[in-house]
């Protein structure tokens, strides 16, 4: 299907196990100051608005899952998806967000992040990564009634349950910007090293996608998204087209 957050994502990475859907990025005159998780999009035909906002969250529906088949693809915040990993997907809510779903047939909870875009299939509201499903006991049927419950921005202290409320400015974070992606790491390492020179900071970051390994370079550190969108802009202008921002944890 389609960690913390690359905050402004291009939406055509939104749905990569979703493939065969036909999805667009609605961009409009109110929408163009939006982030990209933010922005309006269409799947087949249907309109999906992001929510600005998790507070009071909760909804009752169909809970899915999905795994092996796309473990090592994108998700909607450019992650790799990760399986084995406590995250999810789902149409609206904003990307980073936990939720804890409650299976409604056996009354197993679990808290997992928003880190995709999905289902994409009638009266489904969630889809579980392969971990969080079998937790819940939905491994097996597939599907299962469940009830969410947007929880908010986990922020660990060290001492106890982690608190969770949102963060005081999408804008504010660390961030960097990808420049390039190779299949070999020697290109990857010589990119780097030579970011490293004009920028101070560069470095590499390596991911299976479908079977293949990347090694992605990432140059400097942000702390805003205002920035980053500026660098990155510089950088397609300086002969890196395709360059976005990412997140960094």
């Amino acid at each position: 299907m389609i960690r913390y957050l690359y905050i402004y994502v291009v939406m055509a990475l939104l749905l990569s196990a979703c493939a065969t859907h036909r999805t667009r990025v609605i961009d409009t005159p109110e929408s163009r100051g939006l982030k990209g998780w933010q922005k309006p999009y269409m799947v087949d035909g249907k309109r999906y608005d992001p929510l600005m906002d998790h507070e009071g969250f909760v909804q009752d529906g169909l809970a899915s899952w999905y795994g092996a088949d796309f473990h090592g693809g994108p998700t909607s915040n450019g992650e790799t998806y990760d399986m084995h990993a406590m995250t999810a997907a789902h149409k609206t809510l904003p990307l980073g967000v936990y939720v804890r779903v409650r299976n409604k047939r056996n009354n197993s909870e679990v808290v997992v992040r928003i880190n995709d875009r999905g289902p994409f299939v009638r009266e489904r509201i969630i889809d579980l990564s392969f971990a969080a499903a079998k937790q819940l006991g939905v491994t097996d049927a597939g599907t299962a009634p469940v009830h969410i419950e947007a929880l908010g921005y986990r922020l660990p202290d060290g001492s106890g349950p982690a608190p969770y409320r949102p963060p005081a400015s999408y804008d504010a974070g660390d961030f960097a910007i990808q420049i390039a992606a190779f299949t070999n790491r020697e290109n990857a390492e010589r990119l780097a090293s030579r970011m490293r020179r004009s920028y101070g900071s560069a470095g590499i970051q390596d991911a299976m996608v479908k079977g293949s390994r990347f090694f992605r370079v990432r140059v400097g550190s942000y702390a805003s998204l205002a920035k980053a969108e500026k660098a990155r802009g510089e950088f397609e202008r300086g002969g890196y087209p395709g360059s976005f921002v990412v997140g960094v944890e």
